[in-house]
């Protein structure tokens, strides 16, 4: 017997948020169910460059937020959702007004929105499907880099060693904040002390950005992208202008800027924890809000 339930995760990001509507399948006497995307809608609203510059949400961009789900509420409705999960990360969590917005989106949409830390994050996007990727007996580094923060992972034997969150973020180093230099500086030491001790670690990448820098290089799923290759394609987008990526690589133009210092992290990532390679699985948050949906563990 065949068994399909729509679930929904939104994913109120600091460069941009996200709509995702999945099918979850399940046949009977199978434990395994199959998550199949039904819709993904992406709009860049640059919450970071308020709350990191300025220190709280515009009202122009509230007025956005409040319009963009309002227009997530009606399509979860055309696809007929049975649950779903808005959570929103740095950007909304260190706004001085951010409590204000979250409840004012409610009273206008009836869209409830959870303020979330790195930590559980990291915790979400990592409860994605990664056993296609990792081998009980290797060790891997997970960066995901978001506009506000990067969170990382390091696990090893199948098991959890450490994870942390750090305030470096895409759009945070878009607007070259002073005091990025000193959690760079961090996160540096501290991949370097919880990789040590590690053999040939390998990088797992999650983000908007590391997908992108993955389609470009033409490589097939599955395979990793070599600490090579992100050298050299740093280095080719620096060289290149902010028009000519869009119309040279036909990026975005919300993706356009932040893909360079998006790809600083994970090359940095990479040199730090001296892992040659790095995989590119597809997902991200809004992935890791349905299977929790489902799963009932968020």
């Amino acid at each position: 017997m065949l068994k399909i339930e729509k679930l929904a995760g939104i994913d109120i990001g600091s460069n941009a948020i996200r709509l995702l509507v999945a099918n979850v399948i399940t046949y009977k006497n199978n434990e395994h169910p199959s998550f199949k995307k039904s819709a993904l809608v992406r709009v860049p609203i640059r919450l970071g460059a308020d709350t990191f510059l300025k220190g709280s949400i515009s009202e122009e961009n509230k007025n956005r937020l409040v319009k963009a789900l309002e227009a997530f509420k009606l399509l979860m409705e055309v696809h007929g959702v049975q649950n779903y999960y808005a959570c929103a990360t740095s950007a909304m969590r260190e706004a001085k007004n951010g409590k204000e917005v979250v409840q004012e989106i409610f009273e206008k949409t009836a869209v409830k929105i959870n303020l979330i830390d790195g930590k559980k994050e990291a915790a979400i996007i990592f409860s994605t499907d990664l056993t296609n990727i990792i081998e009980n007996d290797k060790s891997y580094v997970y960066v995901d880099v978001g506009g506000g923060s990067t969170e990382i992972t390091i696990f090893s034997n199948g098991k959890i060693i450490n994870s942390k969150s750090f305030k470096i973020g895409t759009v945070r180093l878009l607007n070259k904040q002073k005091s990025f230099k000193e959690v760079w500086e961090q996160m540096e030491v501290w991949i370097k002390a919880n990789t040590q001790k590690l053999h040939k670690p390998i990088l797992i990448g999650s983000g908007g950005n590391i997908n992108k820098l993955f389609k470009l290089s033409g490589k097939p799923i599955g395979k990793p992208l070599s600490l090579i290759y992100m050298k050299a394609q740093y280095h080719f987008l620096k060289k290149m202008s902010f028009e000519e990526r869009i119309s040279e690589l036909d990026l975005n133009p919300d993706r356009a800027d932040v893909i360079i210092p998006a790809t600083k992290i994970y090359l940095s990532a990479m040199k730090w924890s001296k892992a040659k390679k790095i995989y590119v699985p597809k997902i991200g948050l809004a992935d890791g809000i349905v299977k929790s949906l489902y799963f009932k563990n968020i």
